[in-house]
């Protein structure tokens, strides 16, 4: 049994179709990449309260997505020292009565207001990903 961070760090064997048609779930994104959600497991010990409950929540979504953007990514990683190299990420409205709501999508190149491992390579992929992955969002980015 490989490790989560073994299964992380592995290269995929690249897969034809659109990407966007593939990775739907969790769980496919976890197919693309060979990795078997079910030996996917994090303890992390905040207490027994609600706020714990809903960090551990923020966690496991941040380990989630990290898996979907590299799934999405299909292999491409971002060249940080490339200022030129646009990376996109999905934006959200925060303020919307329902909960987080998908915004738009937006690009940096020398300044990050999100987490450096869940950009993309393309405005597509992060619409996409901001739109269809919205739950595992509101969980990473809500208390």
């Amino acid at each position: 049994m490989e490790t989560l961070t073994a299964q992380l760090f592995t290269k995929s064997t690249p897969q034809s179709g659109n990407i966007m048609e593939r990775v739907k779930t969790f769980e496919d994104a976890c197919e693309v990449l060979g990795i078997y959600p079910k030996e996917i497991s994090m303890t992390v010990d905040f207490g027994h309260n609600d706020d714990a409950t809903r960090s551990i929540a923020a966690v496991a979504a941040f380990a989630k997505l990290v898996i979907i953007v590299r799934a999405l990514n299909e292999g491409w990683t971002p060249d940080w020292s490339n200022k030129s190299q646009y990376k996109y990420y999905p934006w959200f409205d925060m303020s919307s009565p329902s909960g987080p709501a998908y915004d738009d999508c937006d690009h940096w190149r020398s300044v990050s207001f999100v987490g450096s491992r869940l950009c993309f390579k393309s405005r597509e992929l992060a619409e996409y990903a901001g739109k269809q992955f919205i739950s595992i969002y509101t969980d990473f980015l809500t208390l």
